[in-house]
């Protein structure tokens, strides 16, 4: 996987998500892009017999509006990888229906919002380790994420979707902090790969 094409990636990650799409249109770009893409994390001996993640069915009902509450603090994380130790800030809180959930600033270079999530499908149905409802570093802007006017945003579980390493072992991902652990399960967005 050359840098060129990991570059290549997260461009048309970013175009996908900024794309006008509908989430069914949506969700068949991200297949192809999963199935092709010499960057893709599905494994180069996996990808011939591809055919698709699996999501939940659409739930327009997930959808929900949450007013954001000032945070302060911040978590460091030990990718074990080339990464290091990477600096997480709370950036806010929101209030959501499922719980409270930590809205993180990456503090490396040029930044990024973050908001890993562990619902209680996760293990049972969903990637046991969490997903990602965004991180703008990646490119996954304004879907799972849409920050709104007067301190609140809308968070679509629809779009909440695997890290990396949910697909192949050679991928270290940072996981939901216990702050980001809700006790409902949120049958929306990706299910687990395998």
């Amino acid at each position: 996987m050359g840098d060129l094409d990991l570059l290549d990636w997260r461009e048309r990650v970013a175009r996908l998500y900024l794309s006008d799409l509908d989430l069914t249109g949506f969700r068949a770009a991200r297949d192809e892009l999963f199935r092709t893409h010499p960057s893709s994390p599905v494994p180069p001996a996996d990808r011939a017999g591809f055919t698709g993640l699996r999501w939940y069915p659409p739930d327009p009902s997930a959808v929900v509006e949450a007013p954001l509450r000032p945070a302060s603090g911040e978590l460091r994380i030990d990718t074990g990888g080339p990464d290091g130790v990477v600096a997480y800030r709370r950036a806010a809180v929101a209030e959501t229906p499922w719980g409270p959930l930590t809205l993180w600033w990456i503090e490396a270079y040029g930044g990024g919002l973050f908001l890993p999530l562990r619902d209680a499908t996760c293990g049972d149905g969903s990637y046991g380790g969490g997903r990602y409802l965004t991180d703008t570093v990646k490119g996954t802007f304004g879907r799972g994420l849409t920050v709104l006017a007067g301190d609140r945003v809308r968070l679509d579980p629809n779009y909440l979707y695997n890290p990396s390493c949910a697909y192949d072992d050679r991928w270290a991902c940072p996981l939901a902090p216990p702050e980001n652990r809700v006790d409902v399960p949120l049958r929306a967005g990706e299910r687990a790969y395998h």
